[in-house]
């Protein structure tokens, strides 16, 4: 009897699923929570850009290379290795909030409204690579430029 009724709604399922269609839906997290925002794209950008004015602002130690302090040299070579870690870490997670963005948020109705999201999108995650090759105050400044873009429509959106 059990093996019956098991058997009777595998066959239920399987007709269901044959003349409704499941949907499928992803979010960030994989759970479709609803929850975005360009907030965490935009604080990787600015401390990208806070990174590159901190690498500017770093000078070797005094009578480099002439005379060679080995712990001056070592403390200006930390500091410089940390700044630029922290703005390839920010150039990358910078990118991966703005793809969560791209590929889970906005929809095809969101394209229709606001037909600049490809070209918005792709030059920012390109800024986003160049940052991280470079240390460059135009690019950094750039990307600062082009997420507050991408913020605006999202936030257009909501």
């Amino acid at each position: 009897m059990i093996v019956d009724i098991i058997t009777f709604m595998q066959c239920i399922s399987q007709f269901l699923d044959k003349i409704i269609p499941s949907v499928r839906a992803d979010a960030h997290c994989d759970i479709p929570c609803g929850i975005y925002d360009a907030t965490p794209a935009k604080i990787a950008a600015v401390t990208v850009l806070r990174m590159v004015l901190q690498i500017k602002e770093l000078h070797p130690p005094a009578g480099f290379p002439l005379t060679l302090d080995i712990n001056a040299m070592k403390a200006f070579a930390q500091s410089m290795m940390r700044r630029i870690a922290v703005k390839e870490q920010h150039a990358e997670l910078c990118k991966k909030e703005l793809l969560i963005l791209w590929t889970d948020f906005f929809k095809a109705e969101h394209l229709e409204k606001f037909p600049q999201l490809h070209v918005l999108f792709w030059q920012a995650t390109k800024l986003c690579s160049k940052n991280k090759q470079e240390v460059n105050e135009d690019a950094a400044r750039d990307l600062v430029a082009a997420v507050d873009g991408i913020a605006k429509v999202f936030y257009d959106t909501k």
